[in-house]
């Protein structure tokens, strides 16, 4: 028996109106991969994370368990669930089975991202507890009025915080705020960009080669929506790697397979291993630039590849650039 879409739909519905998130996450786990950057707290420019890296863990966690579930007699129970949660939040628990080196890799990858934009001499603040998941997986399934409450709400708080411009970390948030609430909040004008596109405005020095070569796999947000597409081919070039082009990439990428992981897991892992396969054709190390991307083609590749989130390996062609002058 398939999973039943409209329980689980509602379950995430249900918590990012009573606890502000798909997922809710502690404070610490939300907040913790900050620890000892002195990030400043508020200000006009913030990195907005939106929770999402701090969120794959406990995503990972619950995929898994729907996994196991797909056309088991159990589905028939998911709509004792969804009344459960709603007052207990049994998502909660997915976060206390999540993978401890995947929530080291998420919180490595953000400080990697700070570390760059300092590196660049960009200056930005931090919301700590104040800043709130932007809701994009209710938009994408199609739940306008949940999203839109939402929306409001967090656009409010940026408001009233005084926030005046997003450093977004990753595409879905990125598009979110550029796309989305544009049209669920009246005169939202704050402004947008991810990351990526503040580097390469930067036009940072370029390096020696490093004898290294990258697949890059775009993200199908960034790249079809969000036109983040050449921004992360001039920041691995600039950083002295080769960059190599897999098949169906750029404005035609080929999906990783997670928007349906929650819902369809058989299928989701399906796509994930053909696209493990074009890029396994065209090199071992693989870049990507989407926590989503990260951990599904992590998953489906196993031992075959070597996958690694942009911001890390940024990261580390600096931190070897310095270590040779």
């Amino acid at each position: 028996m398939p999973l039943p879409i409209a329980p689980i739909l509602g379950i995430f519905a249900d918590n990012l109106r009573k606890r502000d998130s798909v997922l809710p996450l502690s404070k610490k786990t939300a907040m913790g991969w900050a620890n000892g950057l002195n990030l400043p707290r508020g200000g006009k420019t913030v990195i907005y994370t939106g929770h999402v890296y701090q969120m794959i863990p406990a995503i990972d966690a619950m995929a898994s368990q729907m996994a196991l579930l797909e056309n088991s007699f159990l589905t028939r129970f998911f709509g004792i669930g969804r009344l459960m949660n709603k007052f207990v939040s049994l998502s909660f628990f997915m976060g206390l089975t999540a993978s401890s080196e995947k929530m080291r890799h998420s919180n490595q990858v953000l400080r990697d991202i700070v570390g760059l934009l300092r590196d660049a001499g960009v200056e930005f603040g931090y919301l700590y507890e104040e800043e709130l998941y932007a809701g994009a997986l209710v938009y994408d399934d199609g739940m306008d009025e949940t999203f839109g409450h939402h929306a409001r709400r967090v656009a409010e708080r940026l408001k009233k915080l005084g926030v005046r411009r997003l450093l977004t970390v990753d595409p879905h948030t990125t598009k979110m705020f550029r796309q989305a609430y544009p049209h669920f909040v009246k005169d939202f004008d704050i402004e947008v960009q991810s990351y990526l596109e503040v580097l390469a405005q930067a036009h940072p020095k370029a390096m020696k080669p490093v004898n290294g070569e990258v697949v890059v796999h775009d993200s199908c947000v960034y790249a079809r929506y969000e036109n983040v597409c050449d921004q992360p081919r001039e920041l691995l070039r600039a950083a002295g790697l080769s960059v190599r082009e897999p098949e169906l990439s750029g404005k035609s990428t080929h999906c990783c397979g997670g928007p349906l992981e929650s819902l369809f897991p058989a299928e989701a892992h399906r796509i994930s291993g053909i696209r493990v396969d074009q890029l396994e054709a065209k090199g071992k190390n693989v870049v990507t630039m989407c926590p989503f991307c990260w951990v599904n083609l992590n998953k489906a590749a196993g031992d075959r590849l070597v996958i690694n989130d942009i911001a890390t390996t940024l990261a580390s062609c600096r931190r070897q650039a310095s270590s040779c002058s």
